[in-house]
């Protein structure tokens, strides 16, 4: 799992995006928040893991202070109440939390890419009349994403077809059936 922060500014402000994109899936998970501190760096990682359905293993983010300690305060001997609150989800959900070497974006390609598309998509292309309308286009968009678009790199399935088709493959990892992720009536 990738994920990255980009700063947007609809008419209404200064605001940040949080994004996640799942390396295997493709599967993106979005969020708009005011400020991007390490509280809500934290809570959008508890976000991200109430949507997917399967144990995420790895996170990698960049070096920033949402994310992580400086690089001074970094120690993985630290007691675990002394680490940043993303690190302290992260253990807590038996995830590994991989950074990017600094000045490195690229290393973090696949959200960084997927950020400028949220960004297209919505704030230059469309004009809002308040935040709540931004926030609803791109959930808007998500879910067209999500469960509409077919990609290449999954042979043509969209990433929620290619989710339910692993969970058909091989349910281990899961929590519960993908079922949440189909659209339809229920939704």
């Amino acid at each position: 799992m990738h994920i990255d922060i980009a700063e947007v500014r609809p008419e209404q402000g200064r605001h940040h995006l949080f994004g996640a994109i799942d390396r295997t899936s493709k599967f993106v998970v979005a969020r708009l928040e005011s400020q991007p501190n390490r509280r809500t760096a934290a809570a959008f990682l508890e976000h991200v893991i109430d949507v997917l359905p399967y144990r995420i293993h790895t996170v990698l983010t960049d070096n920033g202070i949402q994310f992580t300690d400086s690089a001074r305060y970094r120690d993985p001997n630290k007691p675990l109440n002394r680490r940043s609150r993303f690190d302290q989800r992260c253990v807590a959900h038996g995830i590994e939390h991989r950074l990017t070497r600094p000045n490195h974006p690229w290393t973090n390609g696949q959200v960084e890419r997927m950020n400028q598309t949220l960004k297209a998509a919505t704030i230059k292309r469309y004009h809002y009349a308040d935040l709540e309308q931004l926030q609803s286009h791109l959930q808007t968009f998500l879910a067209a994403y999500n469960y509409a678009k077919k990609l290449k790199t999954l042979k043509g399935k969209t990433p929620a077809e290619f989710i339910s088709a692993e969970w058909a493959r091989d349910p281990q990892p899961f929590f519960y059936p993908p079922n949440q992720l189909l659209a339809g009536l229920d939704t």
